[in-house]
């Protein structure tokens, strides 16, 4: 039995101590074998395309005299166009919280068990989403001829106390309220999205815990459904950001308002004064995507396994990266 030759066995292979060892899929390249990366020629042509594409519009901007870039600078900080720069961040700011609350409870009043709720929230969404912005602020501005005094009183009953409609609707107040009617249709939608976009076995999980429905919601459901209404309602700001600009058409001078004004009284300088809103629009939105971008990483928290770098975390590995490499060269 000793004297067994374990060659003779099948499936088994004895390799001297000396031998080389070919390793399984061939043998191995070399360490010093440089690896040849896949040519891709496609993305080289297309990023020279992109980068000349750019260029040319850089150009273009700079050195056409039509832009008036000495009027641009002259108008961008201007207090006429500060003014309505702070009544646009007003209205969107009021109309914003003002949609923001209105679409959660229709959202809630959608998920409700009642048809009566039910109902009157889905007629409201269909209501709103499908009339224009601009015909409800128009609606709204004439709604004093309609209803010259308003009065809180008995239902079909005698009324206790009187308004008068046209004192109590200034501008300011017309445009929040019809943004806000508007927004709140979007944002109910959203809301309601991001609650039916949690796996309902967190539901009977809470519920099989004994655990209060306001404490489910406000512990449980809320915080994982907010990881998809953050973004989505954030597109819904960033809209209503740009839609201030149709408060103009109600007498309000929000930043588009002042720019429209001024560019009738200066007719020469129309194209920089529509840069200067255009550029106080992007500078905006480009906050609001600041703010989000945060407010999802907070959000996102126990979903991912490792938090991606910020945009600054980023630049501080890389400069610190550049700083390891050049201390290494000079040690070299």
């Amino acid at each position: 039995m000793g004297d067994t030759d374990e060659t003779s066995r099948p499936g088994v292979t004895l390799v001297r101590a000396d031998e080389p060892v070919t390793p399984p899929g061939g043998p191995r390249p070399d360490a010093a074998e440089r690896v040849v990366p896949l040519r891709r020629p496609g993305r080289w042509i297309a990023t020279v395309v992109v980068l000349v594409v750019f260029a040319q519009i850089v150009h273009g901007l700079i050195t056409n005299p039509f832009f008036q870039w000495d009027r641009f600078g002259y108008w961008f900080v201007r207090p006429v166009v500060l003014e309505g720069l702070l009544i646009t961040l007003k209205v969107t700011a009021l109309a914003g919280v003002f949609g923001l609350l209105g679409g959660v409870v229709l959202a809630l009043c959608r998920l409700s068990r009642s048809p009566v709720l039910q109902s009157m929230s889905w007629i409201y969404i269909w209501l709103f989403r499908s009339v224009p912005l601009i015909v409800l602020l128009l609606f709204l501005y004439n709604f004093s001829a309609l209803y010259p005094t308003l009065g809180l009183g008995i239902p079909f009953g005698p009324t206790f106390v009187e308004f008068n409609e046209s004192a109590l609707a200034t501008e300011i107040v017309i445009a929040v309220v019809g943004l806000g009617l508007n927004e709140s249709a979007y944002a109910a939608e959203v809301v309601r999205g991001g609650i039916l976009s949690v796996d309902h076995g967190q539901h009977e999980a809470a519920a099989a815990l004994g655990l209060p429905r306001r404490y489910q919601f406000r512990r449980i459901v809320a915080p994982q459904a907010l990881r998809s209404i953050v973004p989505n309602y954030v597109n819904q700001l960033i809209n209503l950001i740009k839609a201030t600009s149709l408060v103009f058409y109600v007498s309000l001078l929000d930043l588009f308002g002042q720019v429209q004004s001024l560019g009738s009284t200066y007719p020469g300088d129309i194209v920089p004064l529509l840069i200067v809103a255009t550029v106080w629009y992007v500078i905006l939105t480009s906050l609001v995507s600041v703010v989000q971008y945060y407010v999802e990483r907070y959000f996102a928290r126990g979903a991912v396994r490792t938090m991606p770098l910020t945009p600054l975390q980023k630049l501080r590995a890389g400069i610190a990266e550049l700083r390891g490499r050049i201390a290494a060269g000079a040690v070299r």
